[in-house]
């Protein structure tokens, strides 16, 4: 209380002693630093950055690109200090501005490195090349989170003990309470886990089309809890990565081409030729188009129906986009179409007939019926 007294006592005599002349040479120091604020960011900064880019490796570059808006400002900072330090209040040299000071500057520093650990920052990017991991996978924005979730984690704790709280303590603490927060937090362990598995594994990277038992769309992002996919009703279903994780999922972006299969069901009454003509012409022109993988076309009269003479096709398409398959699908539909109608076949529809074997049976049944609607009468 008396240290805390004559400070006080300190800063009133200074007070008394302050001069008009002190106050306008602390705004100018200010204004000099805002001053160089601007010409740092529009001369020099260019200047450095184009000279690091010269050199064989963008660490440098990355480095100082991260760090432009806390370099910006920096400035301020430093000119409002200068500007305190002259003034004659001893006001620095208080503890509680210079804890104030040294906390702005971890924070500075905290945030250019978080901006470095950004998921397109070009370090995670080289992180993810070196242990084989696609820069599209999943892993890249998981692990940029986590590097920032350890960033903001360590200034917070950094800054904790600038103030003199006792970070010993606190960790013994939560380890205390660790098989506690572990029982509450079952679910969201497995989760997170869950997201580990999936983003190690790669059966899916972003943008892909899956299917799983629970839903089917484009994955949109994976966070530590979830994973959210856009269905083709265009709504995002978020689902568990644990259920994910333990789930089968069919990644349909990994085909190559993409299946047309059917049948076509012909009346009983085409012929034989007919039948055969139909199927080669159906080939042919599978054959010929240009929209169609030619590995593998089947165009086979397949089995007699209860209804229908059915004839099975099955082929490819180059493309796998949705909306291009629909369109060489109808194009092959209606060509087909076309066919048919030019060999004069009918498409068969369920239908059912009744044979009569001879004429007493047939007799006895209008007798039958005769007699039923002379009752209902």
């Amino acid at each position: 209380m008396e240290l805390d007294s004559w400070r006080w006592d300190a800063f009133l005599r200074s007070l008394n002693r302050l001069e008009l002349v002190d106050i306008g040479i602390a705004i100018a120091i200010f204004s000099i630093f805002l001053l160089f604020r601007k010409i740092f960011t529009k001369y020099i900064f260019k200047i450095i950055l184009t000279t690091l880019r010269k050199t064989p490796t963008v660490l440098f570059s990355n480095i100082l690109l991260s760090f432009e808006k806390p370099l910006r400002t920096f400035w301020i900072v430093l000119g409002t200090y200068l500007a305190l330090v002259y003034l004659p209040f001893n006001f620095t040299t208080i503890a509680f501005v210079e804890h104030i000071y040294r906390s702005i500057i971890i924070i500075l520093v905290g945030w250019g490195l978080y901006n470095y650990t950004s998921e397109y920052s070009t370090a995670i990017f080289r992180l993810a090349r070196n242990v084989d991991l696609d820069e599209h996978s999943m892993v890249v924005p998981f692990l940029s989170k986590i590097l920032r979730f350890a960033v903001v984690a360590l200034v917070i704790v950094v800054i904790a003990s600038e103030w003199g709280y006792e970070i010993s303590g606190f960790i013994a603490g939560l380890g205390l309470g660790g098989l506690a927060f572990a029982l509450a937090a079952q679910d969201t362990i497995g989760n997170f886990f869950g997201g580990v598995i999936i983003i190690t594994e790669k059966p899916f990277s972003k943008g892909d089309w899956i299917q799983t038992p629970s839903v089917e769309g484009t994955v949109v992002d994976i966070s530590f809890r979830s994973t959210q996919i856009r269905t083709f009703a265009d709504s995002i279903v978020t689902i568990p990565n644990s259920t994910l994780a333990n789930e089968p999922i069919t990644n349909w972006s990994e085909m190559g081409k993409r299946r047309i299969s059917f049948s076509i069901g012909v009346t009983y009454s085409t012929s034989k030729e007919k039948l055969e003509t139909c199927s080669r012409r159906m080939e042919s022109l599978l054959r010929s188009h240009d929209e169609i993988d030619q590995d593998l076309i089947m165009v086979r009269f397949n089995e007699f129906n209860s209804s229908s003479l059915d004839i099975y096709l099955y082929f490819f398409t180059k493309t796998i986009a949705w909306v291009e398959w629909f369109r060489i699908k109808e194009e092959i539909n209606f060509e087909i179409m076309k066919i048919l109608e030019e060999e004069s076949v009918s498409i068969a529809f369920p239908s059912r007939s009744i044979y009569v074997e001879n004429e007493n049976v047939a007799s006895n049944i209008e007798a039958e019926m005769f007699k039923k609607s002379s009752s209902e009468k």
